[in-house]
């Protein structure tokens, strides 16, 4: 009897041992899977081209990309641009190239930004888009919009994720020191094309437009260099072919130039695809910023010597044109810095004239002071009860004395100064929040003897939502409560604005 009880007992422990393992094994199963959705989600892709095309340093690549866009002089465009075509090789041959296209959207407000490249180390067919996880460069890591990513793949048996056609490529990766140099607050989706029908690109627009149609803060980069081939004299003939093809936007002309061989660019299939996106979407004016090739910049101009070509073009849309150009801003800001270091010395204004008819135009303007890349001031006047160029006048010597959040700028301070100005269009009044387009357009909040306002680039430099923007803008702008937007009574205005540096337009362009 014994015997048989201690039997039983020996089997109950043996039960109680096999399902507390079996719950051990459950339990580090459910770790397991957990762990690898985790590590799925947060997959890193480590950078290609960190070191070879660019540098690995971060400070270094910082300033040299920093150094670009200082140089850089594109004919400015008040529309907000649609896309971009920008070079891909390494940036001591094509980087300043590029800046000049990355230097017009510096500071917009872009959350999405797609990056379409040319396959070079994979053959496939097909389109390639990267759904999820980050891509990490030596400024940092790029969260991909997977929302947007996932949403684009297998719609077409053309259009998928085929990992191998990034694992060695660069054309997306160059792209991306540039917009972290440039645009705050952003995700990517990640594009790598192979060979593709015009039909496949035809869908693949499509799908595209069906996606961000509406939608003003995506940015679509097309990565691209032009002429390959041994004859530098050779190059500029190729290029300024394929160059009156783009200018017409003539997307179907582009793909059978390209299949036939008379037109060069290797990133063809992008820039045929997203012309027909943008012409679909209403962006029908496309704009070179800037061309040349290897031989000019490494003046060797040999035949026999390797030799690319590398444009940077924008896309926007017929009829937002900027209402200043390089000079009449170059002018501004001179007057604006010529006015603080007359009042400043003297306690006298500047006297000074002006012809330009569009300098004479009543308009409000805003100058902003930054020392060290920290504010120093801001004043402005919103409606222009005088000439432009006597309001900056005016507002320059403001915004360095009159800003009762600072101490007056001192004449040893003002070397160290950089001067930004905002030009700005009429105001218009608004009856829903709705109609506010973040990033592009400034407001103006007013209830009673209250008010405050919000220039165009506070969005971007915060990343705020429209909701903590308005909030903001009540509560500490206007000393209204924070949802006062949302009343009625409050009136609500927006405008726009043309915003230009020192740091934009150097003083020796």
């Amino acid at each position: 009897m014994e015997k048989k009880s201690l039997v039983s007992g020996i089997n109950a422990d043996l039960r109680r041992l096999s399902r507390g393992f079996t719950q051990i094994l459950i339990i580090f199963s459910i770790v397991y899977h957990l762990s690898s959705i985790v590590c799925q989600a947060q997959e890193i892709k480590q950078p290609n081209a960190a070191g070879t095309f660019y540098p690995d340093d971060p400070i270094q690549l910082s300033k040299m990309i920093d150094d670009f866009l200082d140089a850089a002089s594109p004919e400015p465009v008040s529309g907000k641009i649609f896309a971009l075509i920008s070079p891909h090789a390494g940036y001591g041959y094509s980087g300043q190239t590029a800046a000049y296209g990355y230097k017009l959207i510096r500071n917009k407000n872009y959350k999405t930004v797609i990056v379409i490249g040319p396959s070079h180390h994979y053959a496939f067919s097909g389109v390639s888009v990267y759904p999820e996880g980050i891509f990490r460069t030596p400024l940092g890591d790029l969260e991909i919009d997977s929302d947007l990513a996932k949403k684009l793949l297998y719609q077409d048996k053309d259009i998928f994720f085929e990992p191998q056609a990034f694992a060695e490529e660069h054309s997306v990766e160059v792209q991306l020191p540039f917009l972290q140099r440039t645009l705050l607050h952003f995700k990517i989706v990640p594009v790598v094309m192979g060979d593709c029908s015009l039909e496949t690109c035809k869908t693949f627009a499509a799908l595209l437009k069906g996606l961000i149609a509406g939608r003003s803060d995506v940015l679509v980069v097309v990565s691209s260099d032009m002429y390959h081939g041994y004859d530098y004299q050779e190059a500029d003939v190729v290029d300024n072919l394929t160059l009156s093809y783009l200018k017409n936007m003539d997307a179907e002309g582009l793909y059978y130039g390209l299949r036939e061989g008379k037109l060069q660019l290797c990133g063809g299939l992008p820039a045929v695809t997203v012309l027909m996106l943008a012409k679909e979407l209403g962006h029908n004016k496309i704009q070179l910023l800037k061309h040349t090739n290897s031989a000019e910049v490494t003046n060797k101009k040999v035949k026999g010597i390797w030799t690319v070509g590398y444009g940077s073009l924008v896309i926007d849309k017929e009829g937002e044109g900027a209402m200043l150009n390089s000079a009449q801003r170059k002018k501004l800001l001179k007057i604006a810095r010529q006015s603080i270091e007359t009042y400043l010395n003297s306690g006298r204004k500047l006297e000074v004239s002006e012809k330009d008819p569009v300098l004479l135009k009543e308009m409000g303007a805003f100058v902003t002071l930054r020392e060290h890349g920290e504010l120093r001031g801001c004043i402005g006047s919103l409606v222009g009860s005088q000439p432009l160029y006597l309001v900056v006048r005016d507002m320059a010597v403001e915004a360095a004395t009159g800003d009762p959040r600072f101490p007056a700028v001192s004449p040893s301070e003002l070397k160290d100064i950089e001067i930004e100005i905002s030009a700005l269009s009429p105001l218009e009044k608004i009856d829903n929040p709705d109609k506010i387009k973040m990033g592009e357009d400034g407001v103006l909040v007013r209830r009673g003897f209250n008010s405050g306002v919000f220039l165009p680039q506070v969005a971007t430099e915060t990343g705020w939502s429209k909701e903590e923007f308005m909030s903001h803008l009540c509560a500490e702008k206007a000393g209204l409560a924070p949802d006062a937007w949302k009343d009625k009574s409050t009136e609500i205005y927006i405008f726009t604005a043309e915003v230009f540096s020192e740091k934009d337009v150097p003083s020796g362009n």
